[in-house]
């Protein structure tokens, strides 16, 4: 019906955003990775309730009875118990395969008690994607391409930005960071692509919601996915909780989120990455699927979707517009009131109680691995897993509370401290990842989701 693109792929440049233009689409490919899985089901390789040690017998949790039990749906469904905790870090360590950053799971405790209730995670499903591997003996980017996009006729849709290059018609990422929206760079998080690697155009997207509506899993004359495995995708599985006023009830099935609206069935999937944010809706019973790409967080992409989904249903009293946006100002203001009262708080005048050079060496934690510090001309340097793209500088703050302020700006800044032993030198150095900033907007803190990892010193540095 609709089929267009609006504004720029680049702020300052002049390549204007039309139906082809590539974006990353983050947490919608969950729903792509579970129909790929759904055709390994339908040729009898794979169970929904297979235990996950039967496939990847390496694996582990840090329970053995959970690792025992843990099953494909757990991993879908986001009822393992694993979540925030991860530290949304793991995944960013770009050179590290999917394998390494699985295997790191074993020393992760559980946020949550197993199957006790829906606890979003994203290295769970990149695990759903390793079956693929395991099983077939390819990657899950090989079959995405070879079983789904391919026969969709998703020509210009991939798996991970390292497929961008040589490509035209790219969108950008953006953020607004401290009141100016800002191209930032590109993230590889390859190693969770499952969860979100994919990138593509609202004119390859379309075909992928025509795949879920009409005779789901039939796309033109050809059956991709059975029905029967699509109704198993589609269908509600564990609930959410209630956030939204919106709706009657919230589930979540393999890979979507099913709501009720006014006493309508919708499926949907957000996906949120740096500097992309996607939304993704299907009222199966009208036939409509609609999916709005942009290339900076906002709400706006919501007041899109309900203002065509109430046209569709003749509801004519929402605004949506004004709904989102005095939302959006109401969180903004929150946040900033709570941003000051972080800065406000701070004493100057307390001072380290170790010399500069005693900060500097190597530190290791077993699931997150090794970060170093650093001394330069400018003072110290954090640098995480060997990667000179994960860096940040270190401002004091107080006392022995460093405030780290990344090199890539869509990071934004977080907090670390140090503390020592019984010899008084540096021992450890415990970093505060916020998981889920209130608003990126205002910045990476104040998060209403924080964790707290302790990198032990373990050894000097050569630089």
């Amino acid at each position: 019906i609709h089929l267009k693109g609006y504004g720029l792929q680049m702020l300052g440049e002049d390549a204007p955003v039309d139906e082809h233009t590539l974006f990353g689409i983050a947490s919608v490919s969950k729903n792509m990775t579970a129909a790929a899985l759904a055709i390994l089901v339908d040729e009898g390789k794979l169970h929904w309730d297979d235990r996950i040690i039967d496939h990847i017998p390496w694996f582990e949790l840090n329970d053995p009875w959970v690792t025992a039990e843990l099953t494909v749906r757990d991993l879908l469904i986001h009822r393992v118990g694993l979540g925030r905790i991860l530290g949304n870090r793991l995944q960013f360590k770009t050179n590290a395969t999917r394998d390494e950053v699985l295997y790191s799971m074993r020393y992760m405790e559980l946020e949550a008690p197993f199957r006790y209730q829906y606890v979003y995670n994203n290295v769970m499903y990149s695990l759903a994607g390793q079956l693929i591997e395991y099983i077939e003996g390819v990657s899950w980017d090989e079959f995405m391409e070879k079983r789904l996009f391919r026969p969709l006729g998703m020509e210009r849709t991939n798996t991970s930005i390292t497929q961008l290059e040589g490509m035209d018609n790219l969108a950008w990422p953006h953020q607004e960071i401290y009141g100016h929206v800002r191209v930032i760079p590109r993230r590889n998080w390859d190693n969770a692509g499952p969860a979100g690697g994919v990138n593509s155009s609202v004119y390859d997207l379309t075909k992928w919601l025509m795949l879920q509506l009409g005779q789901a899993g039939k796309f033109e004359d050809t059956i991709l996915v059975s029905r029967r495995q699509m109704e198993e995708i589609h269908r509600p599985q564990i609930v959410l909780p209630a956030d939204d006023p919106y709706a009657a009830q919230s589930s979540y099935g393999l890979g979507w989120r099913i709501t009720d609206y006014h006493g309508h069935r919708i499926l949907t999937h957000g996906g949120a990455t740096d500097g992309f944010n996607t939304s993704a809706y299907l009222l199966p019973e009208y036939d409509l699927g609609i999916v709005v790409v942009t290339n900076t967080f906002n709400l706006f992409r919501e007041a899109v979707c309900f203002t065509v989904i109430d046209h569709v249903l003749g509801i004519e009293e929402n605004d949506w517009h004004d709904h989102y946006l005095e939302r959006y100002n109401l969180v903004f203001e929150r946040a900033m009131d709570m941003r000051q009262e972080i800065h406000d708080s701070r004493d100057e005048s307390l001072q380290p109680c170790f010399e500069e050079e005693d900060h500097i060496g190597v530190f290791y934690h077993a699931a997150y691995g090794k970060l170093e510090v650093i001394s330069t001309d400018k003072g110290l340097k954090l640098r995480f897993w060997e990667d000179d793209e994960l860096t940040a500088d270190l401002e004091h703050w107080q006392g022995n509370t460093y405030r780290a302020i990344w090199n890539n700006p869509a990071q934004r800044e977080e907090f670390c401290w140090f503390t020592g032993g019984k010899d008084s030198r540096v021992e450890s150095l415990h970093f505060e990842f916020c998981l889920r900033p209130i608003l990126l907007q205002v910045g990476a803190y104040p998060s209403n989701n924080t964790r707290v990892v302790e990198f032990k010193k373990v050894g000097s540095t050569n630089e």
